[in-house]
């Protein structure tokens, strides 16, 4: 190898680990604001609407092969704008509502574009797939520039993405061609899975309700300690509801 072409090579390495660093960053920005989303939602309505978070890169092979599929031109200005799913963000939820409360969360943060929403929730595809898809563009600002890099989301229940999961497993074992029975039983594993999530989202509303209830009656009771407090003891009682905040 010439020392012209060792430098081509060096500098294409560069590239291509700045390149990626971008949807790593991004990626990063979106896993702290889900973080905090997480946090606050615990700490106001005690309670949390996300099960487990997971992220990934598309490797430099698995992009090159996609662009090759696509018959896209082979460069970086190229690979942005025909691929939009190098990086990808998974929120699993116990219930499907917390799915479309986690995807409103996200697009009132105003740093954050939404691109494009795919909801297999509301029209599940063929095979019986279900999740809500986002293509969201994250600023990354690093040190000589911002960039805006596109991050996809996918949002499910654990009941959504344990069959995603198996369904995967198949379609890889089988080399893509999998036999007709089995994409039936997997389309009746997915209705299973579906009636599942809405059997569960009614116990759900219905434990909710018994608890605004409770709630509702322990607040009454706390204004009328407050309303015949005649011992000045208001603040510390605010005192000590701070600290319960705090330890939480």
């Amino acid at each position: 190898m010439s020392m012209e072409q060792m430098h081509m090579v060096k500098d294409f390495k560069q590239q291509i680990t700045r390149f990626m660093m971008m949807y790593k960053f991004a990626l990063q920005e979106l896993e702290t604001k889900i973080e905090i989303l997480k946090e606050e939602f615990q700490l106001l309505h005690e309670y949390n609407p996300i099960e487990h978070t997971s992220s990934r890169l598309k490797s430099p092979k698995s992009i090159i092969e996609k662009l090759v599929r696509k018959q896209c031109e082979f460069n970086f200005t190229s690979i942005r704008n025909e691929i939009k799913d190098i990086a990808g963000l998974r929120i699993n939820c116990s219930f499907i509502s917390d799915i479309y409360r986690i995807s409103d969360m996200l697009q009132n943060q105003s740093d954050l574009k939404l691109l494009s929403v795919k909801d297999y929730i509301k029209n599940p595809k063929p095979n019986g797939y279900q999740s809500l898809h986002l293509l969201i563009e994250v600023p990354v600002f690093i040190s000589d520039r911002r960039e805006n890099v596109c991050v996809e989301v996918q949002i499910r229940t654990i009941a959504m993405d344990f069959w995603a999961s198996l369904e995967h497993k198949i379609y890889y074992k089988y080399k893509h061609a999998i036999p007709p029975h089995l994409l039936n039983e997997l389309k009746e594993a997915a209705d299973s899975a579906a009636a599942l999530d809405k059997k569960m989202e009614r116990l759900h509303n219905e434990i909710a309700e018994i608890k605004d209830e409770h709630e509702n009656d322990l607040g009454e009771e706390m204004i009328r300690l407050l309303m015949g407090n005649q011992n000045g003891s208001i603040p510390q009682l605010l005192q000590e509801l701070t600290k319960d905040v705090m330890r939480k």
